[in-house]
């Protein structure tokens, strides 16, 4: 991954941080004629805004950067975004050692192109590393970022179930950890039975890829990420509007895949497993159809209603292997419903817990980098939506209310008893461009779920950014 970051530079232009309140104070400080081309062009410094303001001989003495005082993450993301090629300088006086760092990664995602298909649109600026900030950490929080925005991005031609799993192969070659892919039909079908079922009628065979890492006596942390690389809804199909989009629900692999690519570069103290079960949801004479009953893995039977209700269907069988290798707490990451979206919108993660410290637990970190989560209830009286008369469950209520509780408490049938459990569903994709956070796929969650884990095992380290 290339570096927009430098150790140090002979000129490098001044990035100067600035609020509204801020503004007047800071130019007051600085040459007359930075109040006065301030003026010129009626800049207040709010948020999203900078302003270049030349030297005596015309070049670019100074950028003053507005910014979000709560926000600082996406201060330096906007600049990078918009700044030509050179070298810059954050003025670090302004800003606190915490500032600094968060600001510098929002430097590293604002600096993020997908260029696979085409050439670069222009040289990238960099940024000399701010006083202080632990480049390591940095650069680990970048490059998880944007290896789920490269895989969530990737056309489904060029990521089928084998190439996720030669993604994941890849990380875990980079940090000596262990891998083991399911791959032969017929051990997917003894195994994982429902994951079978979802992938059987596509020409790219499915996949259950497990990455283990970290050593037995530390707390054990199982990621299971949904990875369906495209979803065409099965043999219930859907439209053509509704499908334009489906290269992206594989994200939650994407984002597990990510994260834990972060803690074992950061070297957080836990016995890692990453769990991904990698399908494409095809059509085809070997689909499973409304109305089939499938057999899952911990040997609880599930009627089938809606064949674009799959990813949940994957996560069952993930979710009983997760809780067969003894777990401490158990994390999945989906795009699983609709119905989270119209509770919560795109641009926030719902979750469910069966842990109330869990749910707490995220509220620090999900502030402090700027990732919005918010919690939904496993309401039980719901359960009633997902009877069926001919098997221990339906996969999908056919209601039509309450879609994502349901969704969850389908998957509550199968978590471990008596492990903390946290499911997200969520979107996986920007649908706007936002400093640092361009179009496309995005990794949703995940520094707010890495601040969590890392509050909960990291000894002498309190809510992130640390």
């Amino acid at each position: 991954m290339e570096s927009h970051f430098v150790a140090s530079a002979d000129a490098a232009v001044s990035l100067v941080p600035v609020t509204t309140e801020s503004l007047p104070e800071i130019l007051a400080a600085r040459p007359e004629r930075w109040r006065n081309w301030a003026g010129q062009r009626d800049f207040k410094g709010r948020a999203g805004t900078l302003l270049r303001v030349p030297s005596s001989e015309g070049q670019t003495e100074g950028v003053l950067v507005g910014y979000d005082a709560t926000q600082p993450i996406w201060m330096l993301a906007q600049a990078a975004q918009r700044l030509e090629g050179g070298t810059y300088r954050l003025d670090d006086g302004l800003l606190d050692a915490e500032a600094r760092l968060v600001a510098a990664v929002g430097w590293g995602l604002g600096c993020y192109r997908y260029e696979r298909y085409r050439k670069a649109e222009r040289e990238l600026p960099r940024l000399v590393w701010p006083e202080g900030v632990d480049a390591g950490r940095v650069e680990a929080m970048v490059a998880a970022h944007g290896l789920v925005r490269d895989l969530i991005n990737t056309p489904p031609r060029d990521l089928m179930p084998e190439d996720l799993a030669g993604a994941a192969a890849e990380i875990a070659a980079e940090f000596g950890a262990g891998i083991e892919t399911v791959d032969q039909s017929s051990a997917i079908a003894d195994g994982y039975p429902c994951i079978h079922a979802v992938g059987v009628a596509s020409v790219h065979p499915p996949r259950v890829i497990e990455l283990s890492w970290g050593g037995a006596g530390q707390p054990h942390v199982v990621l299971v990420g949904k990875g369906v690389c495209f979803d065409s809804g099965g043999l219930n199909l859907k439209p053509g509007n509704g499908m334009r989009l489906m290269k992206k629900d594989m994200g939650g692999a994407a984002i597990a895949l990510g994260l834990g690519r972060l803690i074992m570069e950061l070297g957080l103290p836990v016995r890692l497993t990453v769990l991904l079960g990698a399908v494409e949801n095809a059509v085809g004479s070997r689909s499973f159809r409304p109305g089939d009953v499938l057999t899952a893995r911990n040997g609880k039977t599930v009627e089938i209603d809606n064949t674009d209700a799959e990813g949940r269907l994957l996560l069952a069988d993930l979710l009983v292997r997760a809780g067969e290798i003894d777990p401490d707490l158990v994390i999945d990451f989906a795009t699983l419903t609709g119905a989270a979206r119209v509770a919560v919108g795109t641009e926030i993660s719902a979750f469910f817990s069966t842990d109330p410290g869990l749910a707490r637990g995220l509220d620090g970190p999900a502030q402090a980098w700027d990732d919005p989560v918010w919690g939904l209830p496993l309401h039980e009286g719901y359960r009633h939506m997902l009877k069926s008369d001919v098997a221990d469950t339906v996969n999908s209520s056919s209601g039509g209310f309450a879609g994502a509780i349901t969704a969850a408490l389908f998957l509550k049938e199968f978590a471990p008893d008596g492990v903390p459990w946290l499911h997200f569903d969520l979107m996986a994709w920007n649908s706007r461009n936002r400093p640092g956070r361009p179009k496309g796929g995005e990794a949703m969650a995940l520094r707010a779920v890495f601040g969590l884990l890392e509050s909960r095992f990291a000894s002498g380290q309190g809510a992130p950014p640390p």
